[in-house]
């Protein structure tokens, strides 16, 4: 998985699976064992697969899950393969607004959907109006936002079920598209400017806790450019762990992690929460 995840690190999966289409991923998924475990990946940032990899068949979603309209009734609908940068720039050549700051979010539109993914004020789940989600038969079922529990850096389904995000129908109002590429332009300039792009990472390790930046507090721990086997504190934004020349494990980057967890919470009493994904099994 070293070569699938941003963080270019980690272990192997059991099984690959790469599905031509909706209706081919439905039928693969109806034909699994209900035990089967399974693990939806996109572009790969905001995860890390351990040193033992995952147990189980890891889909695909980035060659196949591609799907962008404008319906008629001025909604957007983008499949998970989508990814949020190319997502921005259709809304702005669609005329629409809002959807900028999803040029500086890496990965895919099925990520940025599944964990709320947001920045400079804006979140993804403000803009949507239904979503399409997949279950192990290879059922395909509509939900409303109102199914699920949103919050920041979080989205939980009400219903206990093992059901995934395919798609989802967004609501942006309409706009100026030189304006909105504008500030796209912009944002990705600010991006550029703070975050340490040119070395593999994962985006941002923690989320902001109520009122402060995690970023501020690993800072004043002391832990910009602290390193554990290869992988270490960005000294340009400490929310980020690189890795430079791909050289740190999985283990190493999950060490890290903890280190600084532990860290900050013996200095500050505040526990860090991550937002990045970690799955899979130890070496």
């Amino acid at each position: 998985m070293a070569t699938h995840v941003t963080w270019r690190a980690g272990g192997a999966a059991a099984r690959a699976y790469y599905p031509v289409d909706l209706d081919d991923l439905a039928l693969f998924l109806a034909s699994l064992r209900h035990d089967e475990p399974l693990l939806f990946v996109g572009l790969g940032s905001n995860l890390l697969v351990r040193d033992g990899g995952f147990p189980g068949t890891v889909v695909f979603t980035r060659d196949a899950l591609k799907e962008l309209r404008h319906d008629s009734d001025g909604r957007v609908y983008a499949e998970v393969g989508v990814s949020s940068p190319k997502l921005a720039r259709y809304c702005a050549s669609c005329g629409l607004s809002g959807a900028e700051f999803l040029a500086g979010i890496p990965g895919s539109f099925g990520g940025a959907l599944a964990m709320n993914a947001g920045c400079h004020g804006a979140e993804v789940w403000r803009f949507v109006r239904k979503v399409l989600m997949v279950d192990r038969q290879g059922n395909r079922v509509e939900r409303p936002p109102a199914d699920f529990t949103v919050g920041y850096r979080h989205v939980g389904l009400h219903a206990v079920c093992d059901e995934w995000f395919v798609g989802a129908w967004l609501d942006f109002p309409r706009g100026d598209s030189q304006l909105a590429r504008s500030r796209m332009r912009e944002l990705l300039d600010a991006r550029a400017a703070s975050q340490p792009l040119e070395l593999p990472n994962a985006g941002s390790v923690f989320r902001n806790p109520p009122g402060d930046h995690a970023a501020r507090l690993i800072e004043a721990a002391g832990l910009k450019g602290f390193s554990i086997g290869g992988a270490r504190v960005s000294e340009k934004h400490a929310n980020f762990i690189v890795n430079p020349d791909s050289v740190a494990t999985a283990t190493a980057i999950e060490m890290l992690i903890d280190h600084v967890q532990a860290s900050v919470k013996q200095k500050f009493g505040v526990e860090l929460q991550r937002e990045v994904r970690i799955v899979g099994v130890m070496a």
